[in-house]
Order: structure tokens, then C-alpha cells, then sequence
């Protein structure tokens, strides 16, 4: 996804230079904080973020409490972050929302800190993340509440805050109608299988009982064959003749 932001670039208000140099009342790092923050603005507006990074960056190095620094180095990174996403690791966009954070909790200026609210929101409503948009944005108003443009945008992300909540009920529901659709698959299953067992058990048990049976009759079956073979040795040995009657 590719991050289109509507990106508020805080343009620090410089008196002229030839002023500047003769003012002593500036500190010589707020003078150089100044001069990098300017050099960065002019090549951001020229659309060449990376070396407008650079000049922030060293903004920071003249002073590293500068809020300002770090909401247009954020405004830098965001723009180079592409499709990335905020929750990936190393990712100029992380990078950005831990800046812009930094910025909206420590600047001493409510329209600095109104802008990094009002952007963090833009990060979390491209990311789908409407509750923290909405959040965000409301933030972004307590600071100014002038912004129409943070008002616009938070109600956008409350519409689409209700329709993501839309879409989970009704998946929601979809879900429990299915596991209700499962359950009932799962008992029809089960009796079928109930039944499947019971007549396995009975296939089972007749084929014990015809296993019993035919034992049964063979071994009859044996015996009988084996007293009519007694009966036919019996009858086959020879009789025994008697002599009766005087020798002579």
C-alpha cells in the first residue's frame, strides 16, 4: 500500500539572514539549527526527500531538543517509506510515527503538536487502524481545534471505524454459523458412526455365535463318527464257538 499522506510541512518563520547575522541575541546552535531546517524545507518542497533527511538530520546534530527537527525529518522518512509497513522492522515509517509521537508529547507548541497528532492519524487510517485515527484526530483538535482539516478526517475514520465494526458482526456472525453448521455435521457424524459401530458389534457377535455353532456341530459330528466306527469295529471281531458234549 502506498502511503498518501497529507503531510503538513512546519515551515519555521526566519527573519532575514542579513538580520539574523547581526542579531547576538541568537545562539549560535539556533542559528545552525535554523539554517539546516531552512536547507531541508527547500529541498523537501523540491520533492528530494532523502537529502532533505540529511539536512534535518543535521538540524538535530546542532540541537538535538529541536521538536521542529523532528517533525520534518518524520515528514522525510514518511515520504520515503513507500509501501512499507509502520510494523515493519527498520522501516523509515516506524521511524516516523516514533518521531512524531516524541514531537506530540514534548513540543512546547500546540500547532507543532496539533500536526504530529493530526499525521500520526493519517498513518493509523491508511494502516486500517481506524480506532487509533479517530483517536489521533481528536487529539490533533484539542490542540487546534480550528483544523478543519483534522475534523474532515476524523469523520471520515469514524464512518469507517463503523463500517470495519459492520464487518466484524457479520463475520461474526458468519463464523457462528458455521461452528452451529460444524457442530450439527459433528453430531450427525458421530451418530453415524455410533451406528457404524454398533453394527460392527453385531456382525461381530453372529459371527462368534456361527463361530460357536459350527465348533459345536463339528465336534458332534466328530463323536458321532467316532461311535459309529466303534460300533462297526464290534461288530467285524469273531465270535468265540462253544463246545459242549463228552470227548472221546
Amino acid at each position: 500500500m502506498t502511503y498518501k499522506i497529507l503531510l503538513f510541512l512546519y515551515m519555521f518563520t526566519y527573519i532575514p539572514l542579513s538580520a539574523m547575522a547581526q542579531d547576538d541575541k541568537v545562539d549560535p546552535t539556533i542559528r545552525k539549527e535554523r539554517e539546516h531546517i531552512k536547507a531541508g524545507n527547500l529541498l523537501y518542497n523540491a520533492k528530494r526527500f532523502a537529502e532533505a533527511e540529511v539536512e534535518y538530520k543535521k538540524a538535530l546534530e546542532a540541537n538535538p531538543n529541536s521538536q521542529l527537527g523532528n517533525y520534518n525529518l518524520a515528514l522525510a522518512l514518511i515520504q520515503q517509506s513507500g509501501a512499507n509497513n509502520a510494523e515493519q522492522e527498520n522501516n523509515p515509517l516506524q521511524q516516523a510515527v516514533e518521531l512524531l509521537t516524541s514531537v506530540a508529547k514534548n513540543s512546547n507548541s500546540s500547532d507543532l503538536r496539533s500536526k504530529a497528532f493530526y499525521n500520526l492519524g493519517n498513518i493509523a487510517y491508511v494502516s486500517e487502524q481506524y480506532d487509533q485515527s479517530v483517536e489521533l484526530y481528536k487529539n490533533s483538535l484539542r490542540q487546534n481545534p480550528n483544523d478543519d482539516q483534522a475534523r474532515d478526517n476524523l469523520r471520515l475514520a469514524q464512518l469507517k471505524l463503523q463500517q470495519q465494526q459492520q464487518n466484524k458482526d457479520k463475520n461474526k456472525n458468519q463464523d457462528n454459523k458455521n461452528q452451529d453448521k460444524e457442530k450439527q455435521e459433528d453430531k450427525k457424524n458421530e451418530k453415524k458412526e455410533d451406528k457404524q459401530q454398533q453394527q460392527q458389534q453385531q456382525q461381530q457377535q453372529t459371527q462368534q455365535q456361527m463361530s460357536k455353532d459350527n465348533m459345536e456341530q463339528i465336534l458332534q459330528a466328530m463323536q458321532n463318527q467316532e461311535k459309529a466306527t466303534q460300533e462297526k469295529v464290534k461288530l467285524q471281531q469273531p465270535q468265540t464257538i462253544r463246545k459242549t458234549g463228552n470227548q472221546w
